[in-house]
């Protein structure tokens, strides 16, 4: 009996077991200790295909080059020589206070930095503290325009050269018999003019003045990133750049060509929206009731270093400009935040560099007991 119980027993506590470790292996497992994982990362879209538009901007813009006024050499290089210091000789204003450099100081990308209450205004002071009605325009690059000024009223830059100077809001000569008067009275200015301009008997002429300043001007030109990138280097520009290129050739291209990037035709300011200005642009110039309205495109070349922006220079940053633009000029309308950014991205690949050498101011030749004095009338 008390052996049968034992058996009863063991059998029982077997049986616990059993059940035990069978109801431990139904229990769920205790759960895993969850893993931490970093968040992926959505991969930036790919920039534009560099290659392709590379042969798309060639086909647009083309490569800049400089130009001469002369096959030969010797007479090339005098003619630069002395455009470059008639460029800087304030004697050929009425006051003797002004030059081609005032407005167009090559040291700030060719533009008037004059400031007055802390900017730069919008057109520039001239003779008695008198404004003109147009911002001046950058004398780099100029030479790649169809024609000169706003209204295009010049043929080159060599017919440009002479306006100022006889202009009465800006140098206020009297008239081109003055300026050669003065020209005539500096000594040194007849051996300079002689091998300038060796064919001609009486070299110095208002008009052999301006030829000579056009020559130096034909090489005022800014190698900028846009070009190492037109040039075959496809990663001159910066992905965002790229972007800009790619949109700027989508839109505004009928009007921003050649190798100015602009200043190769004449365009209506407010073609798609009108856009509100009293100056009848290339109509002041013709007289043909087509061309009201109308203004030469300007070129985009070191634009972001050129403000203020428009005809009138009533614009003041490169973005405001740009997003007038887009507004009135193209059928797409505004820009999205990220489309500006880029733009203004690739507008900066226009800024070229400023050939300090070239442009350094040179000493100018002495005056001569005759040379008329500075007249503030």
């Amino acid at each position: 009996m008390a052996r049968g119980m034992r058996r009863v027993i063991i059998l029982g506590v077997c049986l616990a077991v059993v059940a035990v470790t069978a109801c431990q292996k139904n229990e769920a497992p205790p759960p895993a200790e969850a893993k931490k994982t970093e968040p992926v990362k959505a991969e930036p879209p790919p920039g534009p295909d560099a290659k392709a538009l590379l042969e798309r901007a060639k086909s647009i813009f083309g490569t800049p080059q400089p130009s001469n006024s002369s096959d030969d050499p010797a007479v090339e290089a005098a003619r630069v020589e002395l455009g470059r210091t008639l460029y800087y000789d304030k004697r050929l204003s009425k006051n003797q206070d002004l030059s081609c450099n005032s407005c167009h100081d090559l040291a700030n990308y060719g533009v008037d930095s004059r400031e007055k209450d802390g900017k730069r205004t919008p057109t520039s002071e001239g003779h008695k503290g008198q404004f003109g009605g147009r911002n001046s325009p950058t004398s780099y690059n100029a030479f790649f325009h169809i024609a000169q000024f706003w209204d295009g009223r010049a043929k080159d830059v060599e017919e440009q050269a002479q306006g100022p100077i006889t202009n009465p809001v800006e140098m206020a000569v009297k008239d081109p018999a003055a300026a050669e008067k003065v020209l005539k009275s500096i000594p040194d200015y007849g051996p300079k003019f002689k091998a300038a301009f060796p064919e001609e008997k009486g070299a110095i002429t208002l008009v052999n003045a301006a030829r000579a300043i056009g020559a130096f001007e034909r090489k005022l030109v800014t190698p900028a990133p846009i070009d190492e990138f037109l040039a075959g280097k496809t990663d001159a520009l910066t992905t965002q750049q790229l972007k800009g290129l790619e949109l700027f050739t989508e839109r505004c291209v009928a009007c921003h060509m050649g190798p100015g990037f602009g200043g190769a035709i004449y365009q209506k300011l407010g073609l798609i929206k009108p856009y509100e200005t009293k100056d009848m642009g290339r109509f002041e110039a013709t007289k043909n009731e087509a061309d009201k309205g109308f203004f030469k495109v300007p070129s985009l070349r070191n634009i972001a270093k050129t403000g203020p922006y428009f005809h009138d220079g009533s614009i003041g940053t490169l973005k405001e400009a740009v997003a007038i633009m887009a507004e009135h000029q193209t059928a797409q309308g505004a820009l999205s935040d990220e489309q500006m950014a880029d733009v203004l991205a690739f507008l900066d690949s226009l800024t070229g560099k400023i050939p300090s050498e070239y442009i350094a101011e040179p000493t100018l030749p002495a005056s001569g007991p005759k040379t008329p004095k500075p007249d503030p009338s």
